[in-house]
Formats: structure tokens, sequence, C-alpha cells
């Protein structure tokens, strides 16, 4: 055996240049070792935190508010397929004054809220159809105007925002009459009538199958808004709305809690009211899912811990609904495209035979709009943009039929997208 070992003498009599090249590699290997322990480090901590985090999740999913309101649907006839090529959940805003277990808010929050206005009853101010296609293309978050005057089942043609609270109201005084006295159970089942009832009328007016229903109230909303640690808008204007508690400044800035709700919530002193009032949803709801999604918030326990407790107390989902599989589709989705667009309207300055102010919609139409967002090789049927010309309870829409898309065309509300922050009115 040959003796390799290398002898003072030997080191002695290598070069200089040798010298200082082996000490430089026994450095760079000491620095790869160090390297590698630092990331097998990071690695497990993260992994940890992941775990943590999906514990989290699991734990929300046991706790979380349901609604046997799309159970209940299920056998209702003339259904949409089920199959139509994407996941659609309906996200419902409402106006009410409970928590989502029905119970009233005490005097304490409601002094919180207060500096915005509330009508008595139910009514849903943000209605949204989230559709995630089954073929991994782009995601969009579709507005639906909350006056939409649309056929509501079991009721009348009325505004779409009143279709969860006329029914429930109906309902109650069903229950009552057939001899419930439990309050609770009749808020329980009128409840879920009246979302019932809301559900299937998006499905009617947008053609899709709804397979999830998620709702949360205005105090969830300042909840979920200060445990995000606020969310950056922009706005082009200062402006200010009594009715809402709204009063902001030009430029870019982080809003939560009351003002956020001011936000979303103000349509006066906007130029195009309603309209403007959707897009200020879909560009506050984009940046917090861009700042949920991109933060580091789902790997961080903390964070999650206290976003999931303010979900908690004030989201109401259908039971299907799985947290723990939806939020990494999202995340998937997040990173490649999400839009939010609002459906076709025929005129936004029409007048119901009773001389309501509504938004026209053409059903047809509107399927169409949704059946492009999945299938872009579909030629939709368009309309011209929404008027403000002389209200109209008849207005017949004009067709003319387009070239095969790629995107949706003719909403009345430009694309928002998650990447930055627009500034709008």
């Amino acid at each position: 055996m040959v003796d390799v070992t290398t002898t003072d003498d030997e080191t002695s009599a290598e070069p200089a240049t040798d010298r200082r090249e082996r000490r430089r590699r026994i450095r760079r290997a000491a620095a790869i070792a160090v390297g590698r322990t630092v990331i097998a480090l990071v690695s497990a901590c993260a992994l940890v935190a992941v775990g943590i985090a999906w514990f989290t999740l699991g734990k929300f999913k046991a706790s979380a508010n349901t609604t046997p309101a799309l159970a209940q649907i299920s056998s209702e006839p003339n259904q949409p397929p089920v199959d139509d090529g994407a996941t659609d959940i309906l996200l419902v805003g409402d106006d009410s004054r409970t928590d989502a277990q029905g119970n009233p808010l005490p005097a304490s929050v409601l002094k919180r809220l207060l500096r915005t206005t509330f009508d008595a009853g139910v009514n849903t101010d943000t209605i949204m159809v989230l559709r995630l296609p089954n073929n991994g293309g782009p995601a969009y978050a579709v507005s639906i105007p909350r006056d939409s005057y649309v056929a509501i089942p079991g009721y009348q043609t009325d505004k779409i925002n009143s279709a969860y609270g006329v029914m429930k109201a109906r309902a109650a005084q069903q229950l009552q009459a057939a001899g419930q006295h439990n309050q609770k159970t009749v808020d329980q089942q009128s409840t879920a009538a009246g979302q019932k009832a809301l559900i299937e009328t998006v499905q009617n007016l947008t053609g899709v199958h709804i397979d999830h229903y998620v709702e949360v109230n205005l105090y969830g909303f300042y909840l979920i808004s200060k445990a995000l640690g606020g969310v950056t808008v922009c706005l082009k204007h200062a402006t200010s709305d009594p009715d809402s508690g709204a009063n902001f400044r030009a430029g870019a800035q982080s809003i939560s809690g009351a003002d956020a709700l001011s936000f979303v919530r103000q349509r006066k002193n906007l130029p195009s009211g309603d309209i403007d009032r959707i897009v200020r949803q879909q560009v506050f709801l984009a940046s917090a899912a861009h700042k949920l999604l991109s933060a580091g918030t789902l790997t961080n326990a903390s964070a999650l811990s206290g976003l999931l407790d303010a979900m908690r107390k004030s989201l109401v989902t259908d039971p299907g609904l799985d947290l723990t599989t939806l939020v990494p589709q999202l995340v998937a989705v997040a990173n490649g495209s999400v839009q939010f667009v609002t459906i076709p309207i025929v005129n936004s300055n029409a007048r119901s035979p009773a001389g309501a102010s509504i938004v026209q919609v053409d059903v047809n139409q509107v399927h169409q709009f949704m059946t492009v967002l999945t299938h872009p090789a579909t030629t939709p049927t368009t309309t011209p943009p929404p008027t403000h010309a002389a209200p109209t309870t008849k207005a017949a829409p004009t067709t003319t039929t387009a070239p095969p898309a790629t995107t949706p065309t003719n909403e009345p509300t430009p694309p928002v997208s998650l990447d930055g922050v627009r500034c709008v009115d």
C-alpha cells in the first residue's frame, strides 16, 4: 500500500499558489456544508409551519358554520348540469346585524359598524361567482350587480339582492303560522330558505351549477380585513359619502375594519354609482387575495390562526366545501391567472314597472358570457356597453355576433387582476 499522507516537509515544499488554492477549496467545502445545514433547518421549519397551518385549517373545518341550502336545491327539477367545465363557488356578502350563528351583534360591535347605513332585513349587496376551470385555465370572479332585475323562484321578478331577504321573511312567517315558536329553529330554517332562493336565482341567471356556497356578513368583512393587517387600495380622487362613512384621500392607502367596509359600500359621489361600487369590491378582493396568497399567510401559523378565527366567526359555507383542498387550488390559480369581471348589462339605468331603479340584463347573454369563460372558442352574442340614456322598462337588447374570443367580451367594467393595485374612482 502506498502512503499518500502529506507531511509537513511536503507541505512546506508545496508552491505558495497551490497552498492558497488548497485552502480555498477547503473553505468552499466548509461553506457548502454549512449552507446545506442551513437549508435543511429552514426546510424543516417550513415543513413544521405548513403542518401547523394545515392542522389549523382542519380545526377550522371542524368548527365551520354550514348551511343545508345546496343539498335542498339538489332535489329541485331543472338544475344546471353539475359537470359544466368548472367548480363554481357563490360568494355572498350581506348586511345583516347578526354573526354567522344568527346571534344579534352586541351594541359594542354595532357601534364600530354604525358609521355605515343599514337597511331592514337582509340584502346581499355583493354577489360573485368564482369559476375555477377544470382544465386548469384562467379563473374568473364574476360580479352580479345587486340591482339586476331577474326572476326569483317562488316569488316574482325583482332585484336579485332581494331574493335572500324576501324568501327568508316569507319562510319565517310560514314556520310561525305552522306552530313553530322556537326562534332559533325559525331563524335557521328561514335563513336556509333565503340562501336556497338566492342560489337558485343565480343558477337561473348564469346557467352554471353552483358547487359551493360562501357567505360573509358586514362584521365578518370587518374582522377578516383586520386579520389580514390591512389591504392596499388606490383612488384616483379624494372622495366622501356620509351614508357609507367613506372619507378617503387620493392615492394608494392601506385600509381595514370600518374603513374597508366604507370603501366597498360607497356608491354616492361615484360617477357610475353601483357599477363603480362593483369595481371597488373587485379591486379590494383582488388586493386582499394577492396579499393572502403571496405574503406567506398560509404558512405562518400565527397569521393563519388569526385569519381563520375571524372566518370562523363570520363565514357560512356548505358542508362540502373543504378549505384544506380548496386553498391549494386557489394558490395554484393565483400563480397563474385570475380576473374579476362583471356580467353583461343591457341597461344600468332602467326602471321596473313599479318605477324602481334597476339593472336590466339578458339571461341568454349572461349564459353565453359564462360559457365563454371556460370554453374560449365559443362564439358569444354581445350587446353594446351599458347606457345611461332615459330609463326604460322594456329595452330590447341589440345583439351582434362576435368572432370567437379567448376572453369574455362586453362586461361593463374592465377586468381586474391580482397583479398590482389599480387606481379606481
